[in-house]
């Protein structure tokens, strides 16, 4: 399985996060960058694993830093050869730390960023769902988009699935009280979607409320696997190729992942 979005520089121990994902079966980990310095080390992570590749951005909380210099700073980084794609960015009016226009502002500057840079990009939404949609169809989204942990219902998952986009599922999925997100989860196709922890955040049940890793993203797959009616075999299937192709990734698994 891949585990397509990790803080991996927020655990204490990423290194060995990484190798126990690797024993658990995880082949590629993508570890998120949301400051020009968190881009930096999610680079380094990345250098130091051969199934470990970054996702480089501003983070809505940061929008108010997203001057010239710094997005200028993340377009080179993001040249890197172990730079997947763009994020995460968006739009987020549940915490809101930056002005909602400032939070736009840097949302359209990220767009256009992975549609020259022919990169996936990688979308927060936090209770912002129609201004995410409209912007990425006003801005011209690039051809990769993936929604990071969704949290909206079925009818908003269907849109996603309609305008060509991915829909990422995190541990959310297997709370007991996220009826509503299995509902979600059951309209998305298997081959647009992909698995994620968000780790150390999001901890699947029966881990929620300790701090998340990669390797249990394997839970998450057991929850869409009975939510699609099928083995949790073709879900890591399917979800690793559509991942592999999301973020053009190696489909086989690189020397030192399991």
């Amino acid at each position: 399985m891949i585990d397509t979005h990790a803080h991996l520089d927020a655990l204490d121990d990423a290194d060995g996060a990484v190798s126990r994902a690797w024993e658990a079966g995880v082949t590629r980990i993508l570890t998120v960058g949301t400051t020009v310095d968190g881009c930096r080390t999610a680079l380094d992570i990345a250098e130091r694993h051969d199934g470990v590749f970054a996702i480089l951005g501003l983070h809505p909380h940061e929008a108010g830093s997203a001057d010239d210099r710094a997005v200028a700073s993340v377009a080179e980084l993001l040249q890197h050869p172990r730079a997947a794609a763009v994020g995460e960015t968006g739009l987020d009016y549940f915490r809101d730390h930056a002005p909602r226009e400032v939070q736009r502002a840097a949302f359209a500057t990220h767009v256009r960023l992975a549609r020259e840079l022919d990169k996936a990009l990688v979308v927060h939404c936090r209770d912002a769902f129609e201004d995410v949609m409209a912007m990425l169809a006003g801005e011209g989204a690039p051809e990769r988009v993936v929604m990071h942990c969704f949290s909206g219902d079925a009818p908003m998952a269907e849109r996603v699935v309609q305008a060509g986009y991915h829909v990422s599922f995190a541990g959310t999925v297997t709370f007991k009280n996220a009826p509503r997100l299995r509902e979600a989860c059951a309209v998305v196709p298997l081959d647009r979607m992909v698995l994620e922890t968000d780790s150390p955040f999001l901890s699947p049940h029966p881990f929620r409320g300790r701090p998340n890793s990669p390797e249990r993203v394997a839970i998450t797959a057991g929850t869409v696997a009975a939510v699609h009616g099928v083995d949790v075999e073709q879900v890591a299937e399917v979800t690793t190729a559509t991942a592999a192709s999301a973020f053009r990734l190696p489909l086989r698994a690189p020397r030192g992942a399991a």
